[in-house]
């Protein structure tokens, strides 16, 4: 088996840790590149992708807070449209600033519970 890469460590470490106290919700998954950031919310108990929301096609540039933020709003709202308060933050290796913390903030004031 190769050795894994730190983020790999990482992004597996809070995966485990989130099936432990997930309890049935659904996942708010974060990934983000240089260019852009996306979210989705897959409920991991049909495999399905319940709502999704990036800066693909967006009017700003996906490589800023400010875009990030739009993002973790549009993600609230089609989470709610489909129903869905509640989740568990799925960060995946990423740390928590930045991008990440901005979606994640602005995802909480738009009505995610987490």
């Amino acid at each position: 088996m190769a050795k894994l890469s730190l983020f790999e460590r990482r992004r597996r470490r809070v995966r485990t840790a989130l099936r432990a106290r997930a309890g049935g919700k659904p996942r708010l998954s974060v990934h983000r590149t240089g260019k852009h950031i996306y979210a989705q919310i897959i409920n991991d108990k049909d495999g399905h992708t319940v709502a999704a929301a990036s800066t693909l096609g967006a009017k700003t540039s996906g490589a800023n807070v400010d875009a990030a933020a739009q993002v973790g709003k549009d993600i609230a709202a089609a989470a709610t449209k489909a129903g869905v308060t509640r989740v568990v933050f799925d960060r995946g290796g990423f740390l928590f600033h930045g991008r990440v913390k901005a979606l994640a903030e602005a995802a909480r004031a738009g009505g995610l519970e987490f």
